[in-house]
């Protein structure tokens, strides 16, 4: 929780620097391409988040793999990561960065979860109709999840609406063998 709100905090900076000078999707975009990269080999992972190397030498490296291939908005942020010793903090500070990105577009993400693959027009009738029960623009992101057996499960933040048949089979059982108390 602690690393979240510290994330937000840098995401919250990141992105008011975006604002103004109007490359919002832009840094974004590029904070979630050098977070890709590094994630994306665990010798390089291991170095950039590694509390025994030097500081300089992971702001070189890193400015030697992204200058002129990011801008400066997105560089700068992760070398002050480094600067800082918050390189754990990169992948977080991605998240609430697209969470506000989301909200300066005046829309909230939306997880839909199925068991078999939706429809172009079932996908859009469903948001349509989430977007008019609760008066918001959501941005879905679609998983498959064969386990949820058939229907589907909904995630708008912290509310979850469960219409999987696992998720009723579940709760039948929690309210057969007292778990539902």
């Amino acid at each position: 929780m602690a690393n979240e709100t510290l994330a937000r905090r840098y995401a919250s900076a990141v992105y008011s620097l975006a604002t103004e000078s109007n490359t919002v999707e832009r840094v974004g975009n590029e904070l979630s391409a050098i977070a890709r990269a590094i994630g994306s080999d665990a010798t390089l992972a291991g170095f950039f988040v590694s509390p025994v190397i030097e500081r300089s030498e992971k702001q070189n490296a890193l400015a030697r793999a992204f200058t002129g291939k990011v801008g400066d908005i997105a560089l700068h942020t992760v070398l002050l990561l480094v600067r800082k010793r918050r390189e754990s903090l990169l992948d977080q500070l991605v998240v609430e960065y697209r969470k506000l990105e989301l909200a300066g577009r005046g829309a909230e993400p939306l997880l839909v979860t199925t068991a078999h693959a939706l429809s172009d027009a079932e996908l859009r009738s469903l948001i349509e109709r989430l977007e008019r029960v609760y008066g918001k623009t959501f941005e879905a992101s679609i998983k498959h999840d064969p386990s949820l057996i058939g229907g589907l499960r909904i995630a708008m933040g912290d509310r979850v609406i469960d219409g999987s048949i696992s998720g009723r089979l579940e709760e039948l059982t929690r309210a057969l063998f007292g778990g539902g108390n």
